[in-house]
């Protein structure tokens, strides 16, 4: 593939991507995820009660990727576990998904996580979408706080857009194209560059926006912004629309503030 590190630089502004090694699964870095949330939470995998798992690239098509991540982390059966499909936006449809469920009174401790084996999915001569996309996982644990904490989830946004499915897809694979064979879409990601830079920007600002007058949080009180995307032009280009300094976006390892945005890379 003729490509270079200037060039992949230049205009994403992406320095590197992980890769999985070979034979290990989507539930393999989804579990070494979720053993360090759970370290980090203090919980052992006995107090899980709810496993939701965002991805577009599961282990398999049944069972669920989650149930499987719950089996290697030996999380008991009475377990709700479950995947959610969303692409970019996976992350955060998991979490207010559960947040939801605790708020219901039936569960009280979420494991969510997010975890992609992309690479699967890549065509290696396409230098348009393998240079931005690889392989990892993250993962949190969401549960009742202690009093007087001050971790919270303050609010959240949904939104859908279905109208343009070829911007950024996978064509072969679903329903539609069951067995990819001679003449078939290919089960590779496919991407209009172009089309989803603008779309990407106009959704983060407009999502940005509609959170914080949800919440009445003036852009200036927002400490750090954490972006599900790498491509920082389009960070840059949110920057200048929120009029918040670009060092208030989580790109590198910096040290996180008391108030925060999450935003993915369409804006939710």
């Amino acid at each position: 593939m003729e490509t270079s590190d200037e060039w992949i630089f230049t205009r994403t502004g992406i320095r590197e991507r992980r890769i999985a090694a070979d034979g290990e699964l989507t539930s393999d870095l989804a579990a070494a995820a979720s053993e360090a949330a759970l370290c980090d939470a203090g919980i052992s995998s006995a107090d899980i009660d709810l496993i939701i798992l965002a991805t577009v690239t599961p282990d398999l098509p049944m069972p669920a990727t989650a149930c499987i991540v719950q089996a290697k982390l030996g999380v008991p059966s009475h377990a709700a576990c479950f995947d959610v499909q969303a692409a970019c936006s996976g992350f955060i449809y998991a979490l207010d998904t559960a947040w939801a469920m605790l708020q219901s009174g039936r569960y009280r401790q979420a494991l969510i996580i997010g975890a992609e084996k992309l690479s699967t999915v890549l065509d290696w001569t396409n230098r348009t979408t393998c240079v931005f996309f690889g392989d990892a996982a993250g993962a949190g644990v969401i549960g009742p706080a202690p009093f007087g904490s001050t971790g919270a989830i303050k609010g959240a946004r949904l939104y859908s857009e279905g109208g343009n499915p070829d911007l950024l897809c996978i064509p072969g694979g679903g329903s539609g194209f069951p067995v990819p064979g001679p003449g078939d879409p290919p089960r590779h990601i496919k991407m209009r560059g172009r089309e989803v830079f603008k779309f990407a920007v106009r959704e983060m600002k407009d999502a940005a926006r509609d959170i914080l007058e949800q919440l009445d949080v003036s852009p200036d009180k927002i400490s750090c912004v954490i972006p599900h995307q790498a491509n920082l032009r389009i960070i840059d280009a949110i920057a200048q629309y929120l009029e918040l300094p670009v060092d208030r976006f989580f790109c590198e390892s910096r040290p996180l503030r008391q108030h925060f945005c999450c935003l993915d890379s369409t804006g939710h």
